[in-house]
């Protein structure tokens, strides 16, 4: 492995950590970071998939304890099956309407324009969440993952759908559909950590092997070390952003997006990207 190529996996494994659980879109950064190192040629688009092994198996580690419970407890009626029935009724939506539209989002949706555009609408979507409950002085009827019913469950699950629109954020689309929902802001994360798990791996096993094509033995080095990063500064972000949102909101992710999908359609006007 070339060390030009060395610096880009390392440079992007820690753009798709940062950016994987944040409510900023981490396919928006990807683009833009792919452009700015230059990797956007054949195969970029599998590499980003590949190195988001890394974010999920950060969740699995931070979570260890509680997956192995689950698994201990599965048919055993209480909070761990509560958990796992949550988390796959919550990922059967976007699953199924993902099968049924991938090649239409790629092809009609899979843009800087449309990423621009869904991150500056998804940044006004938190802001007027935030700014509502800030006036209404707001109360969570939810306050830990573990209250959530079946039917939180789905709702987050349909919230999740949105995020199959390039640029609106997976992580956005759950926390603050959790949160119109009545789920507390630490619910509502910790909820969307949890259902990461089986929906970015599914994502990730379906893309490459609709693409294994542009798949090479050239490409294993570079992958494995921007999954390795990415799953380094992942944790990190799972960890901080716990501890933010105990004390804070998520005005400030709001106005970035606004702000990052700006720049996102000044590049794509000027074929930056």
């Amino acid at each position: 492995m070339h060390w030009l190529e060395a610096v880009q996996a390392i440079f992007l494994g820690i753009v798709e950590g940062l950016t994987e659980f944040l409510p900023i879109s981490s396919t928006g950064h990807l683009i833009v970071a792919g452009a700015v190192v230059r990797f956007n040629g054949e195969g970029a688009d599998t590499f980003f998939v590949a190195i988001q092994a890394g974010a999920i198996l950060a969740v699995c580690w931070y979570y260890r304890d509680r997956i192995i419970s689950i698994l201990k407890n599965l048919f055993h009626p209480g909070k761990d099956q509560r958990l796992a029935v949550n988390t796959v009724v919550a990922f059967i939506p976007a699953a199924l309407i993902g099968l049924m539209l991938a090649k239409a989002i790629k092809m009609y949706l899979f843009n800087p324009v449309t990423v621009a555009v869904t991150l500056i609408v998804g940044g006004i979507v938190i802001l007027l969440v935030e700014n509502i409950n800030f006036r209404k002085a707001w109360t969570p009827r939810v306050e830990t993952m573990d209250d959530m019913t079946v039917k939180d469950a789905f709702g987050v699950g349909c919230m999740q759908c949105l995020a199959l629109i390039p640029g609106m954020s997976r992580s956005g689309a759950t926390i603050i559909g959790g949160m119109v929902l009545g789920l507390s802001r630490r619910a509502a994360t910790e909820f969307s950590f949890f259902l990461s798990i089986p929906t970015i791996f599914g994502a990730t096993v379906y893309d490459l092997f609709k693409n294994y094509e542009s798949l090479s033995v050239e490409m294993g080095p570079a992958i494995l070390l921007g999954g390795v990063v990415s799953f380094i500064s992942a944790i990190v972000v799972v960890k901080w952003l716990l501890a933010f949102v105990s004390h804070n909101d998520f005005r400030g992710f709001g106005w970035y997006r606004i702000v990052f999908g700006l720049v996102v359609l000044f590049l794509a006007a000027e074929s930056f990207i």
